[in-house]
């Protein structure tokens, strides 16, 4: 029950961060149920997650997507979806927890220090949107977190910022479906690392409930202070998981 009431919470606040910012689903997720359900299935479950909100959010934001930018970024997942599928299939239980919470803590410092250096050359050329792809994929597989690495693709090429938060969702729901079929198929995830059956259509409820309380939610929360939030849970979640890592080590 504990492990049932903290997924919950995670998921729920997640969609919430998610409908508001465009992110932060994954961030919150991955470290939470890394630290409750251990690395190979909290991370699966957070692939499992976003590819539900990624959908639900896209079918709501469709008209503000840049679908060729989409498709391009989605269709350089694999590669780096792949290379992450084996490095978790190689590594320890104890060594994908502290993957998981570096990874996050390297995600937010990333983020804040591209706050702090203020804009970011502007690169023209095409090569950051494919790069940002296989990156992308690769992190996301292994930690489940993949938005620092579209924020600062965002930034490098002047993406304006409605069309990204909303492009993101498309992206978010294909990493997130190719990083568990990549794991399944590759054998990354044992069965009895598998999420019961029943907990899908759970959610997928909670997930629903969670956009839902977002949107209700956006008139009065600014963005910057819902992403705020993300990184403050983030950053506790990250912190514990890297800690528990290593002291199994």
């Amino acid at each position: 029950m504990t492990t049932l009431a903290a997924v919950t919470c995670a998921i729920l606040i997640g969609a919430v961060l998610q409908r508001l910012s465009g992110s932060g689903m994954g961030l919150v997720l991955a470290p939470t149920l890394t630290l409750v359900m251990g690395a190979a299935t909290g991370v699966l479950l957070a692939n499992a997650t976003t590819t539900v909100s990624g959908l639900l959010l896209t079918l709501t934001l469709r008209r503000q997507v840049d679908w060729r930018r989409a498709a391009v970024i989605c269709a350089c997942v694999v590669p780096g979806a792949v290379v992450g599928a084996l490095v978790v299939r190689a590594a320890s239980a104890a060594w994908l927890q502290v993957i998981v919470g570096a990874a996050v803590l390297g995600a937010i410092a990333f983020t804040a220090l591209a706050d702090r250096l203020g804009r970011l050359p502007h690169v023209t050329r095409a090569w950051p949107t494919p790069v940002a792809g296989v990156v992308g994929g690769f992190f996301n597989t292994v930690s489940g977190v993949s938005a620092p690495v579209l924020v600062i693709h965002s930034r490098l090429t002047r993406w304006e910022h409605t069309s990204f938060a909303a492009t993101l969702q498309p992206i978010f729901m294909t990493m997130g479906a190719v990083s568990v079929a990549a794991k399944v198929l590759l054998g990354s995830t044992g069965v009895h690392e598998l999420p019961p059956l029943w907990l899908l259509p759970y959610v997928v409820v909670l997930v629903l409930v969670g956009i839902g309380m977002g949107s209700g939610l956006a008139r009065h929360v600014p963005t910057e202070r819902a992403k705020a939030l993300a990184m403050l849970l983030a950053g506790i979640g990250g912190a514990s998981a890297l800690v528990r890592g290593l002291l199994s080590l």
